[in-house]
């Protein structure tokens, strides 16, 4: 027999168990939106089931897999009380991080999590990761919702998400045809991406995040999003940029996705023993978001390029015989930043 207060009971301990059922009857729509013939079980199973059918025109696929979060953006997220575009963030953070070695997205999983459920507000969330899964071509195949008070303040949300891709291993880019003489690519980012936060917001916290980023930089033209808004600019998936590449006959050697630890942390984790990289600051376009983060905190460019994108979200390494034909299948949005030089897999800024 089942005791009818058990539920009162947990929901007195902080637990609703209604809300989260609530919350995945909201999201099932979005979440299913995502489906092709390949998912056999999603939403509601205890797990996801995926056709591995799909790789049997591949002579060696090999599956890539990451796992990533947010961070404190879900806390800008809830300062300006919008939740439909942190969903998004995390599943292009995450196509990001498997295309840097060449992979497909084929499916992601989310983990959403506060001390108190809002199923309106978790269902938003949910959306936005459909969202940018049906823009990568990946299925949102399940994933978990946890209410758990004690672990998280009150208003608080975690937000985390996996990734599984498949890359053709003879396909795989790994950085080892890099050499000296190779030129750096830089795609320009939207904004923070999904790193850097804690000390934006600190640096920050005190100005009016409804204002245009203009009324604190008079002097950079074109800064018409609201502080609030720059901040949470949807992170950039650089999938179809990097298909178009190679789609060209570009020679990829190498790609480095921009996250924590800014391009002084992530270039180098995919240069090969013997080579190192300069950075040529002024060949790109700063975003005025980053020049309000460092007027306000007095942070200097050493610190700058080590915690943020600085406006470069994906660098993409290729032999110099290939730099104009990158340049003409990416008109107007990919530049050229730097270049591959002897050394030992350390990365130079160089100054304007």
């Amino acid at each position: 027999m089942v005791d009818s207060n058990t539920s009162n009971t947990y929901s007195a301990a902080g637990v609703d168990i209604a809300a989260g059922a609530r919350a995945v009857e909201l999201m099932r729509a979005a979440v299913q939106s995502t489906y092709g013939p390949q998912v056999l079980a999603g939403i509601g199973a205890f797990g996801g089931l995926f056709d591995a059918s799909a790789f049997k025109d591949m002579r060696e696929p090999v599956l890539v897999a990451s796992t990533d979060g947010v961070g404190t953006k879900t806390m800008v997220a809830a300062r300006m009380g919008r939740w439909d575009t942190i969903g998004q963030d995390i599943v292009n953070h995450s196509v990001n991080d498997i295309l840097v070695q060449g992979a497909r997205p084929l499916f992601f999983m989310d983990y959403v999590a506060a001390a108190k459920l809002d199923p309106v507000q978790i269902a938003t969330i949910v959306a936005g990761c459909a969202v940018a899964c049906r823009q990568a071509g990946c299925a949102l195949l399940g994933g978990e919702t946890a209410e758990m008070p004690g672990v998280y303040r009150a208003g608080e949300v975690d937000l985390v998400g996996t990734i599984v891709g498949v890359v053709e291993r003879a396909q795989i880019i790994d950085g080892r045809r890099i050499r000296p003489g190779d030129v750096i690519l830089g795609l320009p980012s939207t904004g923070l991406h999904t790193n850097g936060f804690s000390l934006a917001r600190k640096v920050l916290d005190a100005l009016d995040w409804s204002a245009p980023v203009a009324h604190y930089l008079p002097d950079i033209q074109g800064a018409t999003l609201s502080v609030g808004e720059a901040l949470l600019a949807v992170h950039r998936s650089y999938l179809e940029p990097v298909r178009t590449l190679i789609r060209a006959g570009v020679e990829v050697h190498a790609l480095a996705h921009i996250t924590g630890g800014g391009i002084v942390d992530n270039l180098p984790r995919v240069l090969p023993p013997g080579v190192g990289a300069l950075i040529r600051c002024g060949t790109w376009p700063v975003l005025p978001i980053f020049h309000l983060i460092q007027q306000r905190g007095r942070i200097d460019d050493e610190e700058m390029f080590h915690v943020f994108n600085m406006g470069l979200g994906m660098l993409v390494v290729v032999p110099p015989d290939d730099v104009n034909r990158a340049l003409s299948a990416w008109p107007g949005d990919v530049y050229c930043v730097g270049e591959i030089v002897s050394g030992d897999r350390q990365v130079s800024i160089l100054a304007a």
